[in-house]
């Protein structure tokens, strides 16, 4: 604090440094993220952007920790508190919540011990809100003019060429997000997609890697293909329909009851019988 009192921020020069910070593609790819709520789009700036704001404003604190930890049936939670404080204003804001040690699964999820998990899973839990807290504590006009320069910045440096497009799917490919299913969101072809859609594309994957939203939000399932019927005369798969090209045999006729049996030879006639002839 002292420090900070001694040497204030020239805020003039702070925002020149925050959007010169913003002219970069590596960041101003990453500034924003997007997802979708009650039909509508929402977006905002990433811890990325938020931390790179906070660096080049000045004698700002923030960070997170852990205030305590205990034990419960499931192997335990941890109280952390995310904060982030302007030491020359004195305006600081923090958030105080619980972590489970607990990891969700399809199958329905199983407790962690294991302390890198721990902290891996309390980091990514603690990350959104340190993001709050700073711009919590920044000036929201500061905030609007580096969101604005890391549009346009995209917009004049957006390269759609195979290159830059084979990374992107790589980036998606990450989270099992394929090919068709991009091309069926931005309804075209891949080589064919414009610089708006890929700037879009772009903030999508900030959402989802930062845990703003899912893949579902996005992305619709993938249709698999339907399997080939089973050969029915085949004894491996199962019963086979006859074949229209080769009819099958007629059944034999049903004799009656009455009917005798046909003989391979005729009868010979009786020579007591007058010949008729």
């Amino acid at each position: 604090m002292l420090a900070a009192k001694r040497f204030p921020r020239n805020e003039k020069d702070a925002l020149d440094r925050i959007l010169n910070a913003c002219c970069r593609v590596t960041l101003a790819s990453q500034a924003h993220y997007s997802y979708a709520r009650g039909g509508t789009d929402i977006q905002g700036p990433t811890i990325r952007l938020a931390e790179a704001i906070a660096q080049y404003w000045g004698n700002i604190d923030h960070g997170w920790r852990e205030v305590t930890r205990y034990k419960d049936g499931d192997g335990g939670a941890s109280v952390i508190e995310a904060f982030a404080w302007d030491m020359e204003s004195n305006a600081r804001s923090s958030l105080v919540f619980t972590v489970r040690h607990w990891r969700d699964t399809n199958g329905g999820g199983y407790p962690i011990k294991d302390e890198r998990d721990i902290y891996e899973l309390c980091a990514n839990m603690a990350k959104r809100r340190v993001r709050a807290c700073i711009l919590a504590v920044i000036p929201g006009d500061i905030v609007e003019e580096a969101s604005n320069q890391c549009d346009a910045t995209l917009a004049s440096n957006c390269d759609t060429g195979p290159e830059e497009v084979k990374k992107m799917l790589a980036a998606f490919a990450k989270f099992d997000v394929t090919k068709t299913q991009i091309e069926a969101r931005i309804q075209r072809r891949i080589d064919a997609i414009t610089p708006a859609q890929f700037i879009q594309l772009r903030k999508v994957h900030a959402s989802i890697k930062d845990g703003m939203s899912s893949v579902s939000d996005w992305f619709d399932a993938e249709q698999k293909a339907p399997s080939e019927p089973l050969d029915p005369f085949n004894p491996e798969e199962g019963p086979k329909q006859t074949s229209p090209a080769s009819p099958a045999s007629p059944a034999p006729a049903r004799r009656k009851k009455h009917e005798p049996e046909p003989s391979a030879e005729p009868e010979p006639i009786p020579h007591d019988m007058p010949d008729l002839l």
